[in-house]
């Protein structure tokens, strides 16, 4: 894509004569995909405001600043925030809110190299799933705690490892799939084990530590 997350991610090489080298020199591995609904992805599943960002950004503007242009649309698409109402529904709990953001991650960054889910492997079996619920000004300090802690019980910001999970929202909202720009009103996410087979570099910081 544009910013080229999950190759950086991988350690691929962004030059194409190593990354050629690469391919040539090691064998694929097998690796987890996503999936929502009937639709695939490989690295991860924006709800809200980034998927947003990624379906209103002009393609002439991307072709002129690269992944820059999600920042600059950030900032645009910033000064008036969106909250989607839902519930999002794990196998061992459901929980209610209202939030502007969501992340269901294969892989783990996102937006040009933003870590939206920094515990993510791609061969664990697992999706990695970030939820931003409301945040109150006086309560900027509390979120920026629980975005270090990353707990699942956190009051404002809270992650999971899950095999799958499932939003539903009063109205259809955008997601970006890889990229792709989508709408659902109700969708489950499900980790796919060993979907597919990857070549990666040694030492890939996506696979766990018990097959590099």
């Amino acid at each position: 894509g544009t910013a080229n997350d999950f190759a950086t991610g991988c350690g691929i090489p962004p030059d194409p004569e190593e990354a050629l080298a690469l391919c040539m020199e090691r064998e694929g591995v097998p690796i987890d995909l996503g999936k929502a609904n009937k639709r695939w992805f490989l690295n991860a599943a924006s709800i809200g405001f980034g998927a947003e960002v990624t379906a209103n950004t002009p393609s002439e503007l991307k072709r002129l600043l690269g992944h820059a242009a999600y920042t600059l649309m950030a900032a645009i698409l910033g000064t008036n925030l969106r909250h989607h109402q839902g519930r999002l529904i794990l196998p061992d709990r459901e929980i209610a809110g209202r939030g502007p953001v969501a992340i269901v991650g294969n892989g783990r960054q996102t937006g040009g190299g933003v870590q939206v889910a920094p515990r993510a492997h791609i061969d664990d079996g697992l999706l990695d799933v970030l939820v931003v619920r409301e945040i109150p000004a006086m309560a900027l300090l509390a979120a920026a705690r629980e975005l270090q802690e990353l707990s699942p019980d956190g009051e404002y910001i809270s992650y999971w490892q899950t095999p799958w999970a499932e939003v539903r929202t009063e109205e259809a909202i955008p997601v970006n799939l890889d990229g792709e720009p989508v709408r659902f009103s109700s969708v489950r996410y499900e980790a796919v084990p060993r979907a597919i087979r990857l070549i990666v570099p040694p030492n890939c910081p996506l696979l766990s530590a018990t097959v590099k």
